[in-house]
C-alpha cells in the first residue's frame, strides 16, 4: 500500500502533467480538470494503485475543495444575487429540484435508483468553481453574459448545499434549518468582526505593511477565514461546502472592490496545488469497471443532467438572449462536478448510496466537465468573439 510521501509525488506529478496536456497535445480542447480526474483514475487503487488517499493527503483534498469554493463565493456580486437576475436564478434553480425530484421518484418506482434525495440534488448542480478559470481564459466572466451565468451557478452550488444540510442530515427539517440559521447567524458575526478589526489603523497598516513580504499577511488571514468556517460548519454537523462558500461571500464583503494583488496570490496557492490535488484524488475514487458495468446509468444520468439543469436554464433565460447564447447558458450551468462528488460522499457515508452507483455519478459528472463548457464555449462564440464582451447582453 502507497504511503502518504509516495502517494503526494504522484498526485502533483499529475497536477504538473496535467495543463501540459491540456496546452501543448490537446490544444486547449479538453478541460484540464478532466485531464486531472482521468489521472487519478489512473493512479489510483483501482487501475495502478500507485497513491491512496490517506489522512494527509485527505487533508489537502479538504483544503483544495474549501479553496475551489471560497473562490466562487468570492467571485459573486451579492447585489447580483439578490437582484432581479438573481432572484430569477433562485427560482430556476428551485424549479430544477423540483422536476428532479419528480423524475427521480418516477425512475425510483422501477427500483432502478435507490438514494433518490442524493441523485436528485446531483442532478441540479452547477460546477462554478471549475467554470471560473474557463470563463476568465474565455474573457467572459466580467459581461453581463457571464454575470448571468454567476448567478445561476451560485444557486447551482448554494441550493444543493442547503438542500444536502436539511433533507440529507440526520437531523429532521426543522431542526436542519435552525442550524443552518445558526451557521448565517455566526458568519455575520464573524464578518461584522473581520470588518471592525479592518478599521483600527495600527492592524490595518501592519497587514499591509505584511503583504508584500515573507509575512503574507492577507493571504493567511484568508486560510484562517476559510478553516475557521470550515470548522464550524463541521461543529453544526454541515458540509464543509457550505463553510467554504460563506467564507467566499465574507471575504467580498470585506473586499467589495476585489483586491488584485490578493486575488493573484490566493489563485497562485489554491491553483497551483490544492485545487489540482482536489481533482485528482476526486478521479481516484471513481471505479471504472464499475462505470463500465453500468454505461447505461451512465449515459442516462448524464442525460437527466442535461434535461434537468440545462433545460431549467435554458427555459429561464430563452427570451432574454440569442439562442446561441442561451443554449451557452444551459450548457455551462449543466457542467457539474464537486457539488456531485461531496453529495456521493455524504451518501455513501450514510450507508444510503454503494460505491458503485457513487462512481457512475462522478464520472457522469466528469463527463458533463468535458462536453459542457467546450460545447458551450463554441456556441457563445460563433464567429465574433468580441460580440460577447461587447455587447450589453440582458440580465437572467
Amino acid at each position: 500500500m502507497p504511503g502518504p510521501a509516495e502517494s503526494i509525488f504522484w498526485i502533483t506529478l499529475c497536477a504538473v502533467i496535467a495543463p501540459l496536456i491540456a496546452g501543448l497535445v490537446l490544444r486547449g480542447r479538453v478541460s484540464e480538470v478532466v485531464l486531472l480526474l482521468a489521472l487519478g483514475v489512473l493512479i489510483g487503487p483501482n487501475v495502478l494503485d500507485l497513491a491512496v488517499a490517506g489522512e494527509g493527503v485527505t487533508m489537502l483534498r479538504e483544503l483544495g475543495l474549501g479553496l475551489l469554493f471560497l473562490l466562487a463565493g468570492y467571485e459573486i456580486e451579492v447585489d447580483e444575487l439578490v437582484g432581479a437576475g438573481g432572484r430569477r436564478a433562485a427560482l430556476t434553480w428551485l424549479g430544477c429540484f423540483g422536476a428532479a425530484l419528480g423524475l427521480v421518484f418516477l425512475v425510483g418506482l422501477t427500483e432502478a435508483v435507490h438514494a433518490e434525495v442524493a441523485v436528485a440534488i446531483a442532478l441540479t448542480s452547477t460546477a462554478l468553481g471549475a467554470l471560473l478559470p474557463i470563463l476568465k481564459d474565455a474573457g467572459l466572466l466580467g459581461t453581463r453574459f457571464g454575470r448571468t451565468l454567476m448567478n445561476h451557478g451560485a444557486y447551482g452550488e448554494l441550493g444543493p448545499v442547503v438542500a444536502m444540510a436539511v433533507l440529507m442530515g440526520t437531523r429532521g427539517v426543522v431542526d436542519s434549518l435552525l442550524v443552518l440559521a445558526g451557521f448565517f447567524v455566526i458568519a455575520v458575526l464573524l464578518h461584522r468582526f473581520s470588518n471592525g478589526l479592518g478599521h483600527r489603523g495600527a492592524l490595518l497598516r501592519e497587514v499591509r505593511r505584511g503583504a508584500e513580504t515573507s509575512r503574507q499577511i492577507q493571504v493567511r488571514l484568508v486560510v484562517l477565514l476559510l478553516v475557521t468556517l470550515i470548522t464550524v460548519a463541521e461543529l453544526f454537523e454541515l458540509d464543509v461546502v457550505l463553510g467554504a462558500f460563506a467564507a467566499g461571500f465574507v471575504l467580498r464583503g470585506l473586499l467589495p472592490e476585489g483586491h488584485e494583488a490578493l486575488e493573484h496570490k490566493l489563485e497562485g496557492l489554491a491553483f497551483g496545488l490544492l485545487i489540482p490535488i482536489f481533482f485528482v484524488t476526486s478521479g481516484m475514487a471513481i471505479d471504472p469497471e464499475a462505470v463500465a458495468e453500468e454505461p447505461i446509468a451512465l449515459v442516462t444520468f448524464v442525460a437527466l443532467i442535461l434535461l434537468v439543469r440545462g433545460g431549467g436554464v435554458l427555459l429561464a433565460t430563452r427570451r432574454d438572449f440569442p439562442p446561441h447564447e442561451s443554449a451557452a447558458l444551459a450548457l455551462f450551468a449543466a457542467t457539474g462536478l464537486p457539488i456531485i462528488v461531496a453529495v456521493t460522499t455524504v451518501a455513501v457515508h450514510a450507508e444510503h448510496m454503494s460505491a458503485t452507483n457513487a462512481s457512475v455519478l462522478v464520472a457522469g459528472g466528469a463527463v458533463t466537465v468535458l462536453i459542457c463548457p467546450l460545447l458551450g464555449e463554441r456556441l457563445v462564440r460563433p464567429s465574433h468573439p468580441e460580440q460577447v464582451t461587447q455587447r450589453e447582453a440582458p440580465r437572467g
